[in-house]
């Protein structure tokens, strides 16, 4: 049985996307390519006027978190869905993923701000298959 510290912060998709943006602005300077890394804001509550307008403006159910337009030997670029457990992605996330990987592209979901950083990492100095 896994037990369950009470007192442990909670987690959210937004600090460990943020915690991503944070070491990529670090790295900068060592990987330039990291200033394509970008994120796209699909998700999150809005008010009813905001949605309305942003999905006049093709906003998309499914599409992941971030993207890397970085073409990496077979890959054309890199998209990566940030859950926190016990979250899954969705069915129209798995279908937005299973698309981008049948069209060229690595396409990741990952569980903590350290998996999708050891994803990127992997991905900049591309040896073979992830994990």
């Amino acid at each position: 049985m896994t037990r369950v510290n009470k007192h442990a912060p909670h987690r959210t998709e937004h600090a460990e996307q943020a915690a991503v943006i944070d070491w990529r602005n670090a790295m900068i300077s060592q990987w330039p390519e990291l200033k394509y890394l970008h994120a796209i804001p699909n998700g999150g509550k809005r008010d009813v006027v905001t949605a309305v307008n942003l999905k006049r403006e093709g906003v998309t159910r499914g599409v992941p978190d971030l993207s890397w337009p970085l073409a990496r030997h077979m890959y054309h670029g890199l998209y990566l869905e940030l859950k926190v457990h016990p979250n899954v992605p969705s069915d129209e996330q798995t279908d937005f993923l299973n698309w981008l990987s049948s069209q060229g592209y690595c396409a990741l979901v990952c569980y903590s701000a350290e998996e999708a950083i050891e994803a990127l990492k992997w991905y900049y100095e591309f040896d073979g298959l992830p994990f």
